[in-house]
């Protein structure tokens, strides 16, 4: 990668810094002004970032700085949770102290502070730090494992060399990935774009028009909705008392095609409910009996990843403690705990039973309902915003209760317009997921290529020599 050089030492990181510590291992409490206490999570993409951080009093401040002095050039490492993470204090920096998630290293005199974050960030180093991780719940590396790290030292002229080098690459790589980035934000927007144009009308020709040009009468979704709600009542019959359902709330609502009606999510579903999360003796590891579905199954596109992370519980729990949350092929799954909220998946034909969480609300659409249809109408950003501002949100957390889930609002058109609009949908997302899939994988293949650089650079180098 670079011209050879006559030596490159090997050195442990403590002999080639001045100052190896971490940053508090007892926070000052939390004040509404002061000066920053940053944590590991402000270390990413090699920079220090300052838009999430606790503030401490200015007398705390300066206890923390006595221990730390962070100055300009000084490298930063993650060493707690994401370990491995760098950045270099820069220039002008605005003061702040560190949790002990963080360690701050101050790099020697012939020690360039990025040659040496680029080094921390190298393959070898990552694993060296994977391998000495200590921790249960939240693994970290200690400063005395961490001054132990190997780390090799070219001369000056050779670290300026590789920095450039590397920085060059990274440029080419980081241009690379921010192209791909807008195209991620475009497919999400045009995504988000074919679901209100579905849910609007605008979508495929509407049944009224269609019917008025063919001379021929249609269903219309106010006729077809009186039909579902016939139905309901009559499947009711072996759960007691008949429940009405809530009725929509049109305002606020945008004025509908010809044909069309708003609907209650309750009006269209024979039930809706969400789950309940058993007693942890109670979850299984597969092979089980019953998988049990977790809101990181669901997905933002209606597909359900059952496959990852699978848990189950058994048949006698699934029939019993569970059995009024029970998941059948068909139903509509959304996640009612956030942020993010708006996770919609319909259960598939091959999954013919299953069982929820609590964090995940279950809608059952009245036959001949597009299940589909419902589903996408949930995934609308339209839909998803009136349910936001209807719901409660505490520290940050908005939830759905069960009430506004049957409240909410869903667009109801005459069937056979429904089956259009599904088929449209799909095949525009189909498209989306193609070109969703290459750019995931190109995303990947850029990561792939900064960690193979900085391979290259540390370790394709000429013999070096072991010094204490």
């Amino acid at each position: 990668m670079v011209a050879s050089s006559p030596v490159w030492e090997t050195r442990n990181l403590r002999g080639v810094v001045t100052k190896l510590v971490d940053g508090s291992h007892n926070p000052p409490p939390k004040q509404e002004t002061g000066l920053p206490m940053l944590s590991a999570r402000n270390i990413d993409r090699g920079q220090v970032l300052f838009d999430d951080y606790r503030l401490i009093s200015e007398s705390a401040f300066v206890s923390e700085n006595a221990r730390t002095r962070i100055a300009a050039g000084d490298v930063l490492l993650t060493i707690v949770g994401t370990i491995g993470r760098t950045a270099v204090v820069p220039e002008g920096s605005q003061p702040f102290s560190l949790q002990r998630s963080v360690a701050v290293l101050t790099p020697a005199e012939n020690l360039l502070p990025k040659f040496l974050c680029y080094q921390l960030q190298s393959p070898a180093i990552q694993k060296h730090f994977e391998a000495n991780a200590r921790g249960t719940a939240q693994k970290g590396v200690y400063l005395k494992t961490l001054g132990q790290t190997p780390v090799v030292l070219p001369p000056v002229e050779v670290q300026t060399e590789i920095v450039a080098e590397i920085e060059k690459q990274f440029s080419r790589l980081d241009e690379a990935v921010a192209n791909l980035k807008r195209v991620k934000a475009n497919l999400k927007r045009y995504k988000a774009s074919v679901l209100k144009d579905a849910v609007e009308g605008r979508l495929v020709p509407l049944e009224a028009e269609l019917a008025r040009r063919e001379g021929r009468d249609f269903e219309t979704g106010e006729q077809l909705l009186q039909r579902i709600l016939e139905t309901r009542r009559t499947e009711w019959v072996s759960r007691g008392k008949y429940e009405e359902p809530s009725i929509v709330e049109v305002g606020g609502l945008t004025n509908l095609p010809n044909g069309w009606v708003w609907a209650s999510a309750e009006q269209l579903s024979s039930f809706i409910t969400k789950g309940t999360t058993p007693a942890a003796n109670k979850l299984l590891d597969p092979p089980g009996d019953v998988q049990f579905l977790k809101v990181y199954n669901l997905t933002f596109d209606g597909t359900l990843n059952h496959t990852y992370k699978p848990a189950f519980v058994s048949r006698a729990t699934h029939e019993g403690e569970l059995l009024r949350s029970q998941v059948l092929a068909g139903d509509v799954l959304i996640n009612i705990v956030g942020p993010p909220l708006g996770q919609v998946s319909v259960v598939p034909p091959a999954m013919t039973e299953a069982n929820m969480n609590q964090a995940v609300a279950r809608f059952r659409p009245i036959k001949p309902l597009s299940t589909k249809f419902v589903a996408h109408a949930l995934m609308t950003q339209s839909i998803m915003a009136w349910a936001i501002r209807k719901a409660k949100t505490t520290a940050g957390q908005t939830n759905l209760t069960l009430d506004l889930c049957r409240r909410l609002p869903i667009p109801l058109p005459p069937l056979m317009e429904q089956d259009r609009i599904v088929a449209e949908v799909d095949r525009r997302l189909s498209l989306i997921l193609v070109v969703q899939v290459e750019v995931d994988a190109n995303l990947k293949r850029a990561q792939a290529l900064r960690q193979a650089t900085l391979q290259r650079a540390f370790q394709d180098r000429p013999a070096s020599v072991q010094s204490s």
